[in-house]
């Protein structure tokens, strides 16, 4: 962690220092209040001594100790309750439990309205298996707000900041909803694939509170969104071995069950699981640190390795590349996920570390999505030249021009600081600034592109 800035307020230097603590090590957010405790006290002790606000708490961090060391202490000496925080709530006062138990309940209500929310067309006389293009352009709209509406709840928002919240969500519903749309044209997928991205740049407003314009509460939010997709995994995977389960069981005395879960148990299932995830992320947030930066480790020589054979068996065979519309999306999926590999290695480094061999590898994978990027351009662009602009093509260049510069970038910065000419905070800031300009681009495709393509 940086030296703090003396104009900086004490309570934004301890904000700092907290975010920093939880990202580190498997510490659970009980003993992070307590650190933050013993280092107020420090504090007070240091400035009564005579010392300036940003001295004392300069000097009462040191004084802790090394973070990495304060974790493994922490972690050895908590290690028989790691896994029981998943079920448990933490032991301690009345007042910690009975807040534990509010939130819980409060998320499951949420989920409870998302859930919901999912079968209100039904009162219009909109179907599932009918109006699937309603429900696609609408998907987001069904889950999100209700989201945003926890997390605002968590980080107490103020009116002025919910009003812009709520004004982004009525506007996100009138453009996905007054628009002609042709049947099943490309606009109408866009703005279906396209409404999520904008608005989870909404969420993260709510999700990070007051500090949405700071690196941490941005890194933080993209922290969360992984750690989010973990989870939701992982209770899919457990709701499909229910369904499953289910649907034996009733089978076995004459009942047939899947009228049932396609109707109501699959889709309102998955609408409330996305706030089940996202409280358990908030909840127990020290166990699944572990795990993201652990998958970090082991995926990104992985993915380092199959766009290397990729890139030398396009070269060795110097076949042209041709990329359906969705063979494109699941292409530029796979550099998604190479950039979310980057920025989670970056939330889980210690920023004064020194560069090493993971660090040299991290610049050979981005340095190799930048060049099978340019390569998807270039297919991309050959079509365009042959066949001429239409919604699908056009999206598929801007979003890929936008990944290019993001990527060519973030090669640049990583290697200046494996060069010893920057900082890995400098990459970071980089990365979150970013966020800004996908939601914007996402954002025109789906106000811009349907009228601009007459609605095809």
């Amino acid at each position: 962690m940086a030296a703090p800035d003396p104009a900086v307020p004490l309570e934004e230097q301890i904000d700092e220092w907290r975010s920093f603590v939880r990202r580190r090590q498997a510490i659970h957010s009980v003993d992070v209040a307590e650190l933050e405790d013993h280092l107020r006290e420090q504090v007070a002790v240091l400035g009564d001594a005579g010392l300036a606000t940003d001295e004392a708490f300069l000097v009462a961090v040191k004084r802790m100790g090394e973070l990495d060391a304060l974790s493994r202490e922490f972690a050895q000496e908590h290690s028989d309750r790691l896994w029981k925080q998943l079920v448990a709530s933490p032991s301690g006062s009345g007042e910690l439990h009975a807040g534990s138990r509010r939130d819980a309940v409060v998320a499951f209500s949420f989920a409870a309205a998302a859930a919901v929310a999912v079968k209100v067309p039904v009162l219009f006389g909109l179907q599932l298996d009918e109006d699937g293009e309603f429900y696609a352009r609408n998907l987001s709209l069904f889950v999100l707000p209700l989201l945003t509406g926890y997390f605002a709840w968590r980080r107490r928002l103020d009116a002025r900041t919910l009003g812009w919240l709520a004004a982004a969500f009525v506007a996100a519903a009138v453009f996905a909803n007054v628009y002609p749309f042709e049947s099943q044209g490309s606009t109408e997928a866009l703005t279906a694939l396209h409404l999520p991205i904008a608005l989870w740049l909404v969420v993260g407003i709510a999700y990070a509170g007051g500090r949405w314009r700071r690196v941490e509460g941005r890194m933080d939010f993209i922290r969360f969104s992984g750690e989010l997709f973990i989870y939701y995994v992982l209770i899919a995977l457990g709701g499909g071995v229910l369904t499953a389960f289910m649907v034996v069981l009733f089978e076995s005395i004459g009942i047939d069950a899947e009228s049932f879960i396609q109707s109501w148990l699959l889709p309102c299932g998955a609408a409330g699981a996305v706030l089940v995830a996202s409280w358990l992320v908030e909840a127990k947030q020290s166990v699944i640190e572990n795990m993201a930066p652990v998958l970090t480790r082991l995926f990104t020589p992985l993915f380092t390795a199959v766009l290397v054979t990729f890139l030398g068996a396009l070269l060795w065979t110097g076949r042209g590349v041709d990329f359906e519309r969705d063979l494109l999306i699941q292409f530029n999926l796979l550099l998604v996920v190479v950039l979310g590999l980057l920025l989670y290695s970056l939330s889980a480094r210690d920023p004064r570390a020194a560069p090493d061999a993971f660090d040299v590898m991290q610049v050979v994978l981005v340095v190799g999505a930048l060049l099978a990027d340019a390569v998807a351009l270039w297919a991309i662009g050959t079509r365009i030249s042959e066949f001429g602009f239409s919604p699908n093509r056009t999206a598929a260049i801007g979003a890929n021009v936008i990944l290019l510069v993001n990527l060519a970038w973030s090669a640049a910065l990583y290697l200046r600081f494996l060069r010893g000419r920057g900082s890995i905070t400098s990459l970071e800031r980089w990365q979150t600034q970013y966020l800004h300009v996908y939601a914007l681009w996402a954002a025109i495709v789906v106000i811009v592109f349907p009228p601009a393509f007459g609605y095809s």
